[in-house]
């Protein structure tokens, strides 16, 4: 699991769409590209029913995007992307959370050993580092009792704060664990003509490459590898990227520079993401943004 890309986080699928725009014969180009895994990006809360049972509708999606992937030979990241009530509500999360795990784990156990499972994406907001490790902890014992062996991603508070990791509270046991961290940093340059940030909508022609800047990268990844060397734990770059609306040039320089230096610490990573407004793919033709490709996987 070296190379992957996010997917399906934002597409019509769920609601028994097709084509909305991910199509399942993308599979077949994501790993003829070169990449081995994909990360399911999957909104897990939205689809509980009032007694907090999971739609079997929309579990059955799930099964079939795990067996197209598997199919060509790709590995899974089932990523529990619903992250905006668990930085709401804390405590609220905590339930959801043991819940939702409790489900899918009875439902995959001793089955789809290509599957990994990532608890939360970016806990944050109101949560506290303690109620997280608290969460943590439950979510991932409810995991335990029926799947001692699968691998787990987990990701400290505020995943893009990378001396974060070293307040994460991990069972020293438990060596079936990959660590999670995100980067956009600069975010001025990556998020620039955001149309859902305030602040970063109106910014444009925003260049990147300076050493200082390369030099940043390192430095940020140097505090994650640390503490990943001390505490004897693999990490994985679930997530970064850069906007189309990023200069072409620095937007493929800035790709490359933060892939290889994940690949030359022994990272797996995750390019963020397939399409919408990060897109690895040109929206009107669907084909590989060239430049950008080559410079993840090249």
């Amino acid at each position: 699991m070296r190379r992957g890309v996010n997917i399906l986080g934002y597409d019509g699928i769920w609601e028994g769409g097709a084509d909305n725009p991910f199509r399942m014969s993308d599979f077949k180009r994501i790993r003829q590209a070169g990449f081995d895994h994909v990360r399911v990006n999957f909104f897990g809360f939205r689809y509980f029913d009032k007694k907090g049972a999971l739609d079997e509708r929309v579990l059955g999606i799930l099964d079939s995007v795990f067996d197209h992937a598997n199919a060509e030979g790709l590995w899974v990241v089932l990523d529990q992307h619903d992250n905006e009530g668990c930085q709401i509500e804390p405590e609220g999360c905590k339930t959801r959370l043991a819940s939702f795990w409790r489900q899918i784990s009875a439902r995959y156990k001793g089955k789809r050993p290509g599957l990994v499972y990532e608890i939360l994406n970016e806990p944050g907001g109101a949560m506290s580092h303690a109620q997280w490790n608290d969460a943590l902890a439950e979510a991932l014992a409810t995991i335990r009792a029926k799947e001692p062996e699968r691998l787990v991603i987990v990701g400290a508070l505020n995943t893009s704060d990378m001396a974060a990791v070293g307040k994460l509270a991990l069972p020293a046991g438990d060596r079936r664990l990959i660590v999670t961290v995100h980067y956009y940093d600069p975010y001025r340059f990556t998020f620039q003509g955001a149309s859902w940030s305030e602040e970063f909508s109106k910014v444009r022609n925003v260049a990147w490459g300076a050493d200082a800047s390369r030099q940043k990268i390192a430095d940020d990844f140097a505090v994650v590898a640390r503490w990943s060397e001390a505490e004897n734990r693999p990490v994985y770059l679930g997530e970064f990227g850069a906007m189309e609306t990023a200069p072409p040039l620095s937007r493929a320089d800035w790709t490359r520079h933060v892939a290889r230096t994940a690949e030359s610490l022994g990272w797996g990573w995750a390019y963020w993401q397939f399409d919408h407004d990060f897109s690895l793919t040109e929206a009107v033709t669907r084909e590989w943004n060239k430049p950008l490709l080559d410079a993840l996987i090249k």
